[in-house]
Formats: structure tokens, C-alpha cells, sequence
């Protein structure tokens, strides 16, 4: 059974997430969704939230699972039991971060894959941070994350709308 995880903060889960996790969870027999918990990270939600949101919107989904972790990725992976990582790719940027990411968990654990998908043309502008900044002042992020999450953001900055 190949079993991968996609790995993130997801803080909070955008549509480019929701279609990173709908698309690779066609190519593996069990996809995780690993909730990254960082002490040292000012989260906008909590990790018991960031991780019911995820839930909540995978639902549908029979071979998507939730869990969290903090420490290293690769660790939980051993925990799990999986072997393969999926990232997403919006630009080349991204592509020699994530490469040296990859390198490193390789090294640390051979039987470790990680597996590259190119995000949707429609989503490859758009991150967790992008949508935390423009919530902060209000913006429109109704075309960024999932509608059922649009007042919760929100009210994470005591705006109204």
C-alpha cells in the first residue's frame, strides 16, 4: 500500500490546498494530511483547529486521513508508516527550496520519495500568507479559500463582513 503524506502549517487551508490534496489523493492509496504544530510559529489558528478544518473539508474523501506532528517529517513518517511526501511547485522558487527539503529527507531516511506535483494554474499565486494579509485588512479572500471558512479567518482579525 503506498501510504504519502502532504505536509503543511495550513494556516489557514486555501483552494490551492484543497486541490493539491484532491489531486494526490488519486495517485496514492492513502493520503495523510500532516498538520504541521510549530511552538515557534505564531499560528492564526490553532492546531486543533487548522486540523477540524481539514476534516471537515476531506470528508468526502475515504482514503484522506488528518493527523499532526511537530518535530521531524521524517519521523512522523516512520510513525505512519509513509514513505512518500507530496509537495506542490507554484514556481521555480519554490522548486529549489523544496528540492534541498527532499535531499535532506532522502539522506535521513532512503526509503523516503518525495513527489512533486505542479500546482494548478489557477491557484499558483496564492499561499497561506497572502490570504492572512489580506483578511488583515479586510480583503476580499472569497476566491482563496474555501467559502465555510471566510467568517472564521475573519474573526480571527475582528472583522466583520
Amino acid at each position: 500500500m503506498k501510504r504519502a503524506i502532504y505536509p503543511g502549517s495550513f494556516d489557514p487551508l486555501t483552494l490551492g490546498h484543497i486541490d493539491m490534496i484532491e489531486r494526490s489523493s488519486k495517485i496514492v492509496d492513502e493520503l495523510v494530511i500532516g498538520v504541521l504544530h510549530n511552538s515557534a510559529k505564531n499560528s492564526l489558528f490553532s492546531l486543533d483547529e487548522r486540523v477540524s478544518m481539514i476534516e471537515e473539508m476531506t470528508k468526502s474523501i475515504p482514503n484522506v486521513t488528518v493527523g499532526s506532528f511537530d518535530g521531524l517529517l521524517v519521523d512522523y513518517m516512520k510513525e505512519i508508516d509513509a514513505t512518500i511526501i507530496i509537495r506542490g511547485l507554484r514556481a521555480v522558487t519554490d522548486f529549489e527550496y523544496e528540492l534541498q527539503i527532499a535531499q535532506t529527507n532522502h539522506v535521513e531516511n532512503p526509503d523516503v520519495e518525495t513527489v512533486f506535483l505542479t500546482t494548478n494554474l489557477q491557484y499558483s499565486y496564492l499561499s497561506s500568507t497572502i490570504v492572512k494579509e489580506f483578511a488583515s485588512y479586510g480583503g476580499d479572500i472569497s476566491k482563496f479559500v474555501p467559502s465555510r471558512f471566510v467568517d472564521r479567518i475573519y474573526a480571527k482579525y475582528n472583522i466583520s463582513k
